[in-house]
């Protein structure tokens, strides 16, 4: 499954103000993401939906953003200094075979894949990791470029969230992707 991850210069692309309108980060997150939830991102780039889930989750909120990339983190950092968001956003820094979220365990609420499962070596590794860092109940928006990920290769990636316990609630249409919303049971 994993193939060549996203370089880092591209995520100047990614986090251009150009993207929000073929996707509105606050329109598609707002029914997931509440005041004081803890959210967890991996694969942030720099930042186009990490500055607004920091905006959803408030001051008594925060976002976890986990990337392979030193780079696309330090851009990250800098743009939530910008934004007065800083407090609110912790940047780690993980291996690409593991996101490392043990301290996490039972403490997100809501986590964001967005066009970054495809890359990780094993999404059977990656879905175990992030149900082990969800509360029960908890909730994963998981979305994939179409023209990148095909809709074999996303129904395989649901077959190894459902095998790490997260359950399909809904098929979402997100523009240019394959999405659905996964639950913890």
């Amino acid at each position: 499954m994993a193939e060549q991850v996203c370089p880092w210069w591209r995520g100047y692309l990614l986090a251009s103000p150009i993207r929000r309108w073929m996707l509105n980060p606050e329109k598609m997150l707002a029914p997931y993401v509440k005041e004081g939830m803890t959210v967890l991102e991996p694969g942030p780039g720099m930042g186009f939906f990490t500055l607004p889930l920091a905006r959803m989750a408030g001051a008594a909120g925060r976002v976890v953003a986990v990337d392979i990339q030193a780079e696309m983190l330090k851009s990250l950092r800098r743009r939530a200094v910008k934004a007065g968001l800083s407090e609110r956003i912790e940047t780690r820094l993980a291996q690409p075979e593991t996101l490392e979220l043990g301290d996490l365990k039972g403490a997100v609420d809501f986590v964001l894949a967005f066009a970054m499962v495809h890359e990780m070596p094993s999404a059977e590794v990656f879905f175990s990791e992030v149900a082990d860092a969800l509360k029960p109940g908890g909730l994963l928006l998981l979305a994939e470029p179409q023209g990148h990920v095909k809709l074999a290769a996303f129904e395989r990636e649901l077959t190894a969230a459902h095998t790490a316990g997260l359950e399909v609630q809904d098929r979402l249409e997100i523009r240019f992707s394959q999405a659905a919303v996964l639950r913890k049971s």
